[in-house]
């Protein structure tokens, strides 16, 4: 640790991000195999998908570093903008996709996004700049109750919690009067327990992880499949490539459950090593962020970095050792799909570019 701690910021956070993004890619691979056969006949079908995503969000990092930090002042409400009006296209039928009951994703022919991924992005960029300006608590609550309805239609409450962290960190950070949130949180709350006991889907979600014995072979199938993944991993793994559950037995395998395989083939303490990685990346990210002059763009734009990316990790791990219900949340920089993959390696590669830049 103290050997690492002589590295400068910049670089640790490019060494462990090229890891994460290098051992996440290896285990869609190994999770995907399967699926991939099945569905179009050979194994690499998600795999070389997987890399192409990796590639543009490779070009996203180094368009976000040598993006002019003034230029994205400019634009933060633009931004905020046309990422909210991609999130509100999901629920047009002639552009949206529904998957499984969920409208979260939109058709652009030779593939599909999820706009939430870069909505949470336009939301961080545009609050950085806001924020610094003023706390005013009316327009705040605006902001983010229009993404918040949308979010409840689809639905994706994984996101909208996502994304209610992100906006009432930021609003603490920017030494706003966190009291004033109260009311509002506790008015989320009953909202949210009337979105979900008005959802049989989401009704089963909660169902099923107080009482995963509930129909063992349809609501609770995934997290009970994901539990024998886990403990058939044991405290060294099966060894890699000799996951059993990878043979078509969990749902959403290669994205949002992707750490069941991990935790299956490396046990126990593989799964640690992978979880100090993502500890000592958000420690970078946190370790930028109180360097930067308190309440500056910089500094709340890396804070809401470090409570998007850290606060998705949480609920996504969470949800797979069934400490909280499932999510649907991608586990970022390991779950198949490009949106997460292209949107955190862009938010990297504007906290490496403030990593880098002289304090002022």
């Amino acid at each position: 640790m103290k050997i690492f701690s002589k590295i400068p910021t910049a670089t640790g956070l490019v060494i462990i991000l090229v890891l994460l993004s290098l051992v996440g890619l290896f285990f869609v691979f190994q999770a995907s195999t399967i699926e991939s056969f099945n569905l179009y006949g050979h194994q690499y079908y998600f795999i070389t998908r997987q890399i192409i995503w990796l590639l543009i969000g490779v070009i996203a990092f180094l368009i976000a570093y040598f993006t002019p930090i003034k230029f994205w002042l400019k634009i933060a409400p633009f931004v905020y903008l046309i990422t909210f009006l991609a999130l509100v296209l999901t629920l047009v039928p002639s552009i949206g996709i529904e998957v499984n009951g969920a409208k979260r994703w939109i058709d652009l022919g030779i593939t599909s996004f999820q706009p939430v991924e870069f909505f949470k992005l336009g939301l961080i960029v545009f609050f950085a700049s806001w924020l610094k300006k003023h706390q005013r608590i009316l327009p705040f609550i605006f902001l983010i109750s229009l993404p918040a309805v949308i979010l409840l239609l689809q639905p994706d409450i994984g996101s909208l919690l996502v994304i209610l962290a992100i906006a009432a960190g930021m609003f603490f950070v920017a030494g706003g009067n966190i009291k004033k949130l109260l009311p509002i949180i506790g008015f989320g709350l009953v909202l949210l327990i009337v979105a979900i006991l008005a959802s049989p889907y989401r009704l089963r979600r909660i169902q099923t992880f107080l009482n995963p014995e509930v129909d063992p072979l349809g609501a609770s199938f995934q997290i009970r499949q994901i539990t024998l993944a886990l403990g058939s991993g044991g405290w060294f793994g099966l060894g890699l490539g000799n996951s059993q559950q990878k043979h078509a037995f969990i749902p959403e395998l290669s994205s949002d459950s992707i750490f069941a395989i991990v935790a299956e083939e490396l046990g126990f303490i593989g799964s640690c090593f992978i979880l100090i990685l993502f500890g000592l990346y958000f420690y970078l990210i946190y370790k930028t962020a109180i360097a930067q002059k308190k309440y500056s763009f910089e500094q709340l734009f890396t804070s809401g970095v470090l409570l998007w990316i850290a606060g998705q990790t949480v609920l996504n791990l969470g949800s797979i050792v069934a400490l909280l219900p499932l999510t649907g949340l991608p586990l970022p920089l390991f779950s198949y799909g490009g949106s997460s993959l292209v949107s955190v390696l862009f938010a990297s590669g504007f906290v490496y570019k403030v990593a880098k830049s002289p304090k002022k």
